[in-house]
C-alpha cells in the first residue's frame, strides 16, 4: 500500500516489524525479505569491496546497512524516506530521485528490492538500468510474478495503482531487448507468505498503538493488503522471485 510519507509509518510500525522477523533478520527493510535474503542476493550479484552499487527504491535505508564495503548510492522518490535512510546509515550516500531517469554515471550493480511491483512502465525502467550498468554489470532484483490484477482484485487491494504484476516471460523479453540476460532466479514465495503472515499478526497484536498513530483506516488497509498477499502467495496466484540479470558486454560496447 502507498506510504509516500514514511515517517509516521516508520514510527507506528517499527516495533511490530522488528518482532515479526527471526532474530537478526530485521534491519529496517520495508518488505517481506529477510536480512539473509538481501545479503544472499547481493552476494549473488557480486556486491563487495570496491563494487559500485545503485540501490533504486532504497526506502528508509534498511538494505544499505547490510551491504558492507561497496561504493553505495541509494535513491528513492520520497524525501522522508531519504531523511530516515540518512539517519539509519549515515556513512552511506542517498539522494531523492524518481526512477527513471537514474542518477548519472555507471554502476557495477543495480539493486531493485521489493520495488518492481509499483512500476507500471517496466520497459522504460529496465532500459534505464541497462544504460546505467557497466559492461558485464549485474541487475539484482525481486519480482512479484503473475497475471495483472483482475477488476475484482483491484477493488479488493488498497492503492491498486501501486500493484503492477508481470509474467516472467514478459519481463525476460524486456530484459533481453535492453541487452540484459537473465542468469539466475530463486523462488521465495513460501518464505514470503510466512513473513507476510508474521507481519500481519504483529500488526494486529499492536493494532491499538498503530491505529492511534496512523488511524484505523490505514491500519485496516495495511491488514487487508497483507491478507491478500498471504492468499496470493500461498495459492500460487503470485510467485515471489529473486533474480539476477547481466549486461551483455559485447552488446554494451558494440
Amino acid at each position: 500500500m502507498r506510504q509516500d510519507d514514511r515517517t509516521p509509518f516508520e514510527l507506528a510500525l517499527g516495533r511490530a516489524r522488528a518482532s515479526a522477523y527471526p532474530p537478526g533478520e530485521f534491519a529496517g527493510q520495508e518488505s517481506f525479505m529477510t536480512a539473509s535474503e538481501i545479503r544472499a542476493l547481493a552476494a549473488r550479484a557480486g556486491v563487495g569491496p570496491g563494487v559500485s552499487v545503485l540501490d533504486v527504491g532504497c526506502g528508509i535505508g534498511g538494505p544499505a546497512a547490510l551491504l558492507d564495503g561497496c561504493d553505495y548510492l541509494g535513491v528513492d522518490f520520497s524525501p522522508s524516506a531519504i531523511e530516515l535512510a540518512r539517519e539509519r546509515a549515515p556513512a552511506r550516500r542517498f539522494a531523492v530521485a524518481h526512477a527513471p531517469p537514474l542518477p548519472p554515471g555507471r554502476f557495477d550493480v543495480v539493486l531493485l528490492l521489493e520495488a518492481m511491483l509499483a512500476i507500471e512502465d517496466k520497459h522504460a525502467l529496465i532500459r534505464a538500468i541497462a544504460e546505467a550498468l557497466t559492461p558485464g554489470g549485474r541487475f539484482a532484483f525481486t519480482l512479484e510474478e503473475g497475471h495483472p490484477l483482475s477488476a475484482a482484485e483491484r477493488a479488493a487491494m488498497p492503492d491498486p495503482d501501486t500493484v503492477f504484476l508481470t509474467q516472467l516471460d514478459e519481463l525476460a523479453a524486456a530484459l533481453d531487448a535492453a541487452g540484459l540476460e537473465l542468469t539466475w532466479q530463486e523462488d521465495h514465495s513460501a518464505d514470503h507468505a510466512a513473513t507476510a503472515r508474521a507481519l500481519a499478526a504483529a500488526y494486529e497484536a499492536d493494532g491499538e498503538a498503530i491505529a492511534a498513530a496512523i488511524g484505523r483506516r490505514a491500519l485496516g488497509d495495511l491488514l487487508a493488503a497483507h491478507r491478500l498477499w498471504i492468499d496470493w502467495l500461498e495459492s500460487g496466484r503470485v510467485r515471489k522471485l529473486a533474480l539476477v540479470a547481466t549486461r551483455d558486454a559485447v552488446r554494451a560496447t558494440g
